[in-house]
């Protein structure tokens, strides 16, 4: 493809998927909850090592630790549904064979501790080819989806609709489920991403989520300029996806809908706080949002105490949405998770983080919170065997509705969290036995 005639597309392309409210860059690349992933995920990885390391790790998907990761990638908008369907057991098949055979199964597992313990380019380039070289049934460039939450600036996602729009953007001819042409794809996209990074970004989500939505057929290219009928087809083409983007800015309403309700269940738990006597940390990405004529983070801690911020663990413990803290002490006495309609899984890995992290407060209380019918899908994740280490955590389940309906009789008459604990679920036996 002409370089000058391909520039002269791309870039006003790059321009409308950017302002696109259906497109995976505001849907997704700017979504904030992607960002509280990243952590998260990356422990999910470590706990997939640590399970085939001890040979713990089962002869079956379902259940696994590895089943656990991936369906938080799944569960994400848009660019990763459907990234669990390549490591869900083909028992015809046999593939993909890391179930069956120890052997493969160990060299995925040093694949992903490579990864996920190195910093640079070279080592996960080595980790990649090592793996291709087992030849292991079935496995392939999707589990490129898992190291891009490792390394974000260094390994794009993988998928179907990727391969197809970077073909079509490049026209190359990158084939489906070879490492070989997975890399050779990455180094063009490299390519892409740097002569386009103004409109684009150092994460390569960023260029995976623009040939997503090529691929998707979101939006057509232009064809040859010569063929007058083609480029009005296309012009036509081009105007339905505008419609269709003005369509979808209803569904970007109600996520933002979503955002505001996340906003005021946190600003109910820092009022709770204060009137309980506590100190309140809010999220650091939320503590700008607007709320009651304000800002949710008015009132409340600027920085974390000395104890959490040398804990290790300070990066994913500052994004847990509200902490109450001891007014005497520097100890976190209760931390709570608002889960509207994200990713059930993260918001306990950041239990975990603060639990492990700061072994000393474990007397402290967990709450997911999130709405009534949620219930069940928060009992589910906590049932993993990937959350063995948190049974002795006080977890419990706060619903929204108990949390509405009681707030003010508890800010005015409470005193510390037994009126919380009262009306929220244990979700452990320990915290069962506690509450008894």
């Amino acid at each position: 493809m002409n370089d000058a005639r391909h520039d002269a597309w791309l870039r006003p392309l790059l321009e409308q998927w950017r302002r696109d409210p259906g497109g995976t860059y505001l849907g997704w690349f700017l979504w904030e909850e992607r960002l509280k992933n990243f952590r998260s995920i990356r422990r999910g990885v470590e706990a997939v090592v640590a399970e085939i390391d001890a040979d713990r790790f089962g002869n079956v998907y379902k259940g696994s630790s590895l089943e656990t990761v991936v369906g938080s990638i799944a569960e994400q908008r848009q660019i990763f549904k459907g990234a669990d369907h390549a490591f869900l057991w083909k028992p015809k098949l046999r593939i993909p064979d890391i179930y069956e055979s120890r052997p493969n199964q160990q060299a995925f597992g040093r694949f992903l501790d490579t990864c996920a313990c190195c910093s640079h380019e070279a080592p996960v380039l080595s980790a990649i080819r090592q793996l291709d070289q087992m030849k292991i049934k079935g496995l392939g460039p999707a589990a490129a989806n898992l190291l891009y939450f490792l390394h974000p600036t260094l390994v794009p996602p993988f998928n179907t609709a990727i391969v197809r729009g970077y073909n079509r953007v490049t026209g190359a001819k990158v084939k489906l489920g070879r490492w070989d042409e997975y890399l050779a794809m990455r180094e063009g996209m490299l390519a892409l991403n740097a002569a386009h990074r103004p409109l684009l970004s150092n994460d390569l989500g960023a260029i995976a989520g623009f040939l997503f939505d090529i691929g998707s057929d979101r939006y057509p290219l232009p064809p040859d300029a010569a063929d007058a009928a083609a480029l009005l087809r296309w012009q036509a083409d081009l105007a339905r996806v505008r419609e269709e983007s003005a369509r979808e800015t209803r569904a970007l309403a109600q996520a933002c809908e979503a955002d505001l309700t996340h906003t005021q269940v946190q600003g109910w738990l820092r009022d709770l706080g204060h009137a309980l006597g506590f100190r309140v940390w809010i999220a650091s990405n939320d503590r700008g949002r607007s709320y009651a004529q304000g800002h949710l983070g008015d009132g409340c801690l600027d920085v974390l105490p000395a104890p959490i911020v040398n804990c290790g663990a300070e990066d994913t413990i500052r994004l847990i949405d509200v902490l109450w803290l001891s007014a005497e002490h520097d100890r976190v006495a209760a931390a709570f998770e608002v889960e509207h309609s994200t990713s059930i899984y993260s918001g306990i890995v950041r239990m975990l983080d603060l639990a492990l992290g700061l072994p000393d407060h474990l007397a402290g209380a967990y709450f997911l919170v999130a709405p009534d019918d949620r219930e069940g899908a928060v009992r589910a994740q906590f049932a993993r065997p990937a959350f063995s280490r948190v049974s002795e955590l006080d977890l419990r389940f706060l619903p929204y509705e108990a949390l509405r309906v009681n707030r003010e009789p508890m800010a005015r008459f409470g005193t510390g969290l037994k009126a919380v604990q009262a009306i929220a679920k244990p979700l452990s036996s320990n915290a069962t036995s506690a509450s008894a």
